[in-house]
């Protein structure tokens, strides 16, 4: 088959002969998909003498060529594609055109017919068939991808691959058909394997996700149960449902018995919450009626000018107002406004006064400190006690009649004033000792008992009783001591 298709339409390679008809114009029929074309475009047993309407086919190699019929113009001849896509196989190395055009497929087993080519040369044909086959290989290999990607149902990958499998023999196709057999055949036999480990991955996956939605519903259920932070368990129940959306491939049946569990928990927690708000809202209004009352009283001291006592009374109020609790948010500023507004009043005005008071103590602080200097400066009790006596006298009633000093002067000015006051009692008593009758007759007593002592010593020498006298003389002696103390005490006074 070495010569051009010389009808019109004759020199379109790419097509293929219509089933059932072999010697069918290859430009007569569309071109099909090889895992879904007839059978009977492979068969060799076809009648070759019945096309269907269209170009006729072109002459048998060595025929002579027809010549117009009278009357008529030739067509035109279109040029054959001096360079025919080549199949991405070797359709050379399995098959064959005869020069009858009959299409041989050559398999281990031996050579079979699968079609007939009439539309063009040899190798026009083959690349024809082999692009079939190509087509026919891809087919397969997307099958394979998907089967090992998993991304369909293996039962559907292995239905598809046993329809191409079963089509195969008579497959319009030149190629390795053996390779593409073995290839189909593990495809079959390796998708029952598939789909049970997809069926096992699935089901793992269903009780992971099992797993997970129970545990979310086991920390709503303890959350709606005991959770007091209302606005973290609550933030927590929404994130638990927003993630409860994501988990996915649970069944109906239990997945409705999950949600159950999770909206009872979310419901429970929602009516606790609820309640109490509720009771919070009334404890607000319990306590914006008490502090009322705290405002009507602090009003009522603000003009009181007994800062002792009523700043006693304000310190009450105050630690009142804490423990009646928060109002509702939008009066309680305000409640606190007029509460501190009553006291600002009242503070205010002991600040004045004291300012006043301040300045009125400072200046009695002055008038001391200038008074204790005089004293300081003219009071001698060493000299003269009694004088000195009385100038502290004089000094004392004009301290007294000054006044209160600052808190922080008032003990300086107290302790100098002590210390004057100590010199002249101190004077006074040492005085006093120096004038002592019973001092001076203590004295002469001890002197009296010396001298007793020492003629006792003596007359006892006397009479030769030397010990005795010896002894009366020690006696004698410890009392001069005596004696000598006593005197030494008054003539130190």
């Amino acid at each position: 088959m070495t010569g051009e298709q010389t009808t019109p339409g004759a020199h379109e390679p790419d097509s293929a002969a219509s089933p059932g008809s072999p010697a069918a114009p290859e430009s007569s029929v569309a071109p099909e998909s090889p895992a879904t074309a007839p059978a009977s475009e492979a068969s060799p047993a076809a009648p070759a003498a019945t096309p269907k309407p269209g170009p006729k086919p072109g002459p048998r190699p060595g025929a002579p060529k027809p010549g117009p019929k009278p009357g008529a113009h030739p067509a035109p001849v279109a040029a054959a594609d001096p360079t025919p896509a080549r199949p991405a196989s070797d359709p050379t190395a399995f098959g064959r055109i005869d020069d009858d055009g009959v299409v041989w497929l050559i398999t281990p087993e031996g050579e079979h017919q699968v079609g007939s080519w009439q539309a063009g040369t040899v190798a026009e044909g083959l690349a024809h068939f082999g692009r079939r086959y190509d087509d026919l290989a891809t087919e397969v290999e997307i099958l394979e991808e998907r089967l090992e990607a998993g991304s369909g149902d293996p039962r559907k990958t292995k239905s598809a691959a046993q329809a191409v499998l079963d089509g195969l023999p008579t497959a319009a196709v030149i190629g390795d058909v053996a390779a593409l057999e073995a290839k189909l055949r593990a495809l079959v036999d390796g998708a029952d394997s598939t789909a049970a480990e997809q069926n096992k991955r699935r089901e793992q996956a269903r009780a992971a996700a099992i797993a997970r939605k129970e545990t979310l519903a086991a920390e709503a259920e303890q959350i709606g149960a005991e959770s007091t932070q209302w606005k973290v368990a609550g933030d927590r129940l929404r994130a638990i449902l927003d993630e409860w959306k994501t988990i996915k491939g649970v069944d109906r049946k239990t997945d409705d018995v999950l949600w159950k569990r999770y909206s009872r928990a979310r419901d429970a927690f929602n009516r606790r919450r609820g309640a109490h708000f509720a009771e919070l809202d009334r404890e607000r209004a319990g306590a914006k009626a008490r502090k009322e009352e705290l405002i009507v009283a602090a009003e009522e001291l603000s003009d009181s000018t007994d800062w002792a006592a009523t700043s006693a009374r304000f310190r009450e109020l105050l630690a009142e107002w804490k423990a009646a609790g928060r109002a509702p948010r939008d009066t309680d500023d305000a409640l606190w406004a007029r509460f501190k507004a009553a006291q600002d009043v009242f503070f205010a005005a002991r600040k004045a006064a004291n300012n006043e008071q301040n300045a009125e103590f400072t200046a009695n602080g002055e008038a001391k400190e200038e008074l204790l200097a005089e004293a300081e400066r003219t009071i001698d009790p060493d000299s003269d006690l009694d004088a000195a006596r009385r100038a502290f006298g004089e000094i004392r009633d004009r301290w007294d009649a000054i006044g209160k000093v600052p808190r922080e002067k008032m003990a300086s000015l107290e302790s100098r004033i002590r210390a004057l006051e100590k010199r002249i009692r101190d004077a006074e008593e040492a005085r006093w000792h120096r004038t002592d009758p019973a001092a001076k007759a203590r004295a002469e007593q001890f002197a009296s008992r010396v001298e007793q002592l020492e003629e006792q010593a003596d007359k006892a020498e006397a009479s030769g009783k030397t010990k005795e006298a010896a002894k009366l003389r020690e006696q004698a002696v410890q009392w001069r001591e005596w004696a000598r103390a006593a005197e030494s005490a008054i003539s130190d006074r």
